[in-house]
């Protein structure tokens, strides 16, 4: 049997309000719950970080290229 309880975590105030949807909590909750599940050889989060890394790779994203394009973000977020 599965028992749920509230948590309290950060986010950025525009996904605060999404959350605001009782149906997408529940479905993050999940998510959430589902990452974090201690299972062996098995962490969802470190698995999909990797496909991406595959991915980015395969489409030539170098690690520079990303810095720079992080960079540039931050910067225009900043204004």
């Amino acid at each position: 049997m599965s028992t749920t309880v509230n948590v309290t975590i950060p986010v950025e105030a525009t996904a605060a309000a999404e959350l605001g949807d009782p149906r997408k909590r529940e479905a993050v909750g999940r998510i959430v719950s589902r990452i974090l599940r201690r299972e062996p050889d098995h962490d969802l989060l470190l698995q999909a970080m990797e496909r991406l890394g595959v991915d980015a790779r395969v489409k030539g994203l170098t690690p520079e290229i990303l810095e720079t394009e992080l960079a540039a973000y931050k910067s225009e977020r900043r204004r």
